[in-house]
């Protein structure tokens, strides 16, 4: 027997998304004694059930004689033509001597749309999902929240035998359409189920949903902000992991903290993963804002939200008087050389001029030693172009040897 494609896969679990959600809608219970529900544009029939051989019907509306417009009398049942939501409302039968047969509530509606839903993992061991209905129904709705999980042995295959892979989103009341997966694997699949049911039908929404792709964590708690003591440019700032996030080896945070002088608009960034970070260049005697964001520290899902904001102002330097120069002098000094206790303390822009100056001096003593290095060369290769050959020598050494014998008297020479 040949295995459905991938896209006849699909179009099964989808159709038996749909049966299992339109068997639910027909389970539920909608009945309330004296309601009945109907869809706006349809045609709607409310029965009197008056005993039989009574023709003489009368149909009131609100305890008035006014019905909807364009509503017909038939055989004593009342039909509506493409009702209007404004003709839902109390309805009465009446037999010819005014005696109540039978009273109706009729609340008219629409079907459930697909809901549009969203997921996101505060921490790596939940996650949750909420949605918003794309229709408003006008009627009272239910949802039915369920995920199946991804089985790790090929593509698009899904869990349908194991009873521990499948299991309900809990909802809470507390938070209205929104639904937890509570003990997940953080590198696991999940396809959730979403069916929004009303006494007219059922609609749903299918949404595959992996772990590392939804971490968002809180935002980081217990922002403190303070002047650093005698260093009027400095600010120390601390924070907290957020109570939702375990602390575990496995699974660190990492920070981004920003800062800014109150009066401006633009934003300092720095990026961290210790829990507190020192601001080098704030602005003596104006209050600065700060705030942190955290995100996983392997870089997976997106950036929390920005915790609230922490303010403070960095003081000026200590007043020191005319005879105490020489004393706190080294003490100023001092603070003003503290490290910071960040692995990456410098934001963007943030360079030392004395480092500059190392690496211009640098550059000068390779440059001299390169410039040394090839006037030695070319000297040497002038000094072996300009030494006479061993053929030139001995010529001018024969020539020198001739001259000097033609100058001796030829006793000599004999």
């Amino acid at each position: 027997m040949c295995a459905p494609t991938p896209g006849l896969r699909r179009v099964m679990v989808l159709l038996a998304a749909a049966l299992v959600s339109a068997s639910v809608a027909v389970g539920e219970d909608w009945r309330e004694e004296g309601v009945q529900y109907g869809q706006v544009g349809a045609d709607v029939i409310l029965s009197c059930a008056s005993p039989p051989g009574r023709l003489e019907v009368e149909w009131r509306r609100d305890r008035a004689a006014a019905l909807p417009e364009g509503c017909i009398l038939r055989d004593g049942d009342l039909l509506l033509p493409q009702a209007k939501l404004a003709a839902g409302g109390a309805y009465s039968c009446h037999d010819g001597t005014g005696q109540l047969l039978r009273s109706i509530f009729l609340r008219l509606g629409y079907l459930p749309g697909i809901p549009s839903v969203t997921c996101r993992a505060s921490d790596y061991e939940n996650f949750s999902c909420s949605w918003t209905p794309s229709v408003e129904t006008f009627l009272p709705t239910r949802y039915i929240t369920t995920y199946r999980k991804k089985l790790l042995m090929g593509d698009e295959k899904w869990s349908r035998t194991q009873s521990s892979q499948v299991g309900p989103c809990v909802q809470d009341p507390g938070r209205p359409r929104t639904c937890t997966v509570p003990k997940c694997e953080f590198w696991s699949s999940y396809r959730l189920n979403i069916t929004e049911v009303n006494p007219l039908g059922s609609s749903f929404r299918l949404l595959d949903v992996t772990m590392q792709a939804i971490i968002k964590p809180d935002p980081p708690e217990g922002l403190v902000v303070e002047p650093v003591p005698s260093a009027p440019r400095r600010l120390r700032v601390r924070w907290q992991y957020p109570a939702s996030w375990p602390k575990e080896p496995h699974f660190q945070l990492k920070f981004r903290l920003q800062y800014r002088p109150v009066a401006h608009g633009s934003w300092s960034t720095v990026e961290t993963v210790n829990l507190s970070e020192v601001i080098t260049d704030a602005f003596s005697g104006l209050e600065h804002v700060v705030q942190v964001g955290a995100k996983d520290f392997l870089d997976a899902g997106n950036w929390s939200e920005w915790s609230a904001e922490a303010r403070a102002t960095p003081g000026p330097g200590l007043t020191v008087a005319p005879g105490d120069e020489a004393t706190t002098d080294a003490g100023l000094e001092s603070p003003a050389e503290e490290p910071s206790l960040a692995p990456n303390p410098e934001p963007i822009d943030r360079s030392d001029p004395m480092e500059k100056v190392a690496i211009l001096i640098s550059l000068g003593i390779f440059a001299f030693f390169i410039l040394a290095v090839v006037l030695g060369i070319a000297s040497t290769v002038w000094l072996r172009l300009r030494k006479p050959s061993k053929d030139e020598t001995k010529k001018h050494d024969f020539l020198a040897a001739a001259v000097r014998m033609r100058a001796l008297p030829k006793a000599q020479i004999l």
